[in-house]
């Protein structure tokens, strides 16, 4: 799935401006971290009388609605899942919406960007990322020597959240079974998780900050993840790229 990174050299270099590098860095060979163990991919609801949840935390989520998905590989699974968000009606994103966003990219993708929803021209497409955020993130993903076509990308609100406000805590409780079962259909290798919302989603802690979070491991079903800067942010802070650099350094290391 890598690129010749000195025949893309060129390309490397234009990323000065975006990234704030002028080269690719010498990354130490990593050991491929051990096959995510499966497991259910959700919490079972509280029983009544059960104490209060922290408010801090997601509430426990609901997959039943997913639970007659057969097991198989991500070739398959991917459309089943995709066709599933098509008819989505869990939460009132579906009257607003014009287009589902599920994802895309390769179904043997070893490395998986999580965004957090679309914006207007995602919307518009269908497709995650394409918008300006989207065209930095390809230049980003180049830079590390690989194809947008063979990693995967994809958000955890599938619909877009009118005039692009923050998902609220109930949108993400309804759609983020999807990306769980996502997640579980590709196993990647490594999950880059792109800004605060999919780095919450993903712990269950309301709490995170991407700014204290970012470049620190965590797993989710065995899988490392690595948060960083979504590339808006990048748009509107360019002092953070060189930052963000370095979590994709990160990653590339864990990735071998």
């Amino acid at each position: 799935m890598g690129l010749d990174l000195y025949g893309n050299l060129g390309e490397l270099l234009r990323l000065d401006h975006d990234l704030g590098v002028s080269m690719l860095p010498r990354i130490p060979a990593a050991q491929p971290p051990p096959a995510p163990a499966r497991a259910p991919a959700t919490v079972a609801p509280s029983p009544a009388g059960a104490t209060p949840r922290d408010p801090a935390t997601l509430p426990p989520l609901d997959d039943r609605h997913l639970a007659d998905l057969a097991d198989g590989p991500a070739a398959e699974q991917l459309p089943q899942i995709a066709q599933r968000i098509a008819g989505c009606q869990r939460c009132g994103l579906c009257q607003t919406r014009r287009n589902t966003v599920p994802g895309e990219g390769a179904s043997d993708a070893a490395l998986l960007f999580v965004g957090e929803g679309p914006g207007a021209e995602e919307d518009a497409s269908g497709r995650p990322f394409v918008g300006k955020a989207g065209q930095l993130l390809d230049r980003m993903i180049v830079a590390m020597g690989l194809r947008r076509e063979a990693v995967y990308i994809a958000n955890v609100i599938k619909c877009r959240p009118p005039d692009n406000r923050t998902p609220e805590t109930s949108e993400i409780v309804a759609c983020l079974p999807y990306l769980q079962r996502q997640i579980l259909a590709l196993r990647p290798r490594v999950i880059c998780t792109l800004g605060a919302i999919p780095l919450q989603a993903l712990t269950g802690d309301l709490r995170r900050g991407i700014t204290r979070a970012r470049g620190t491991v965590f797993t989710w079903q065995g899988i490392p993840c690595l948060p960083t800067f979504h590339p808006s942010y990048l748009l509107r802070n360019p002092d953070a790229k060189k930052t963000a650099w370095k979590d994709l350094q990160a990653v590339m290391a864990m990735l071998g």
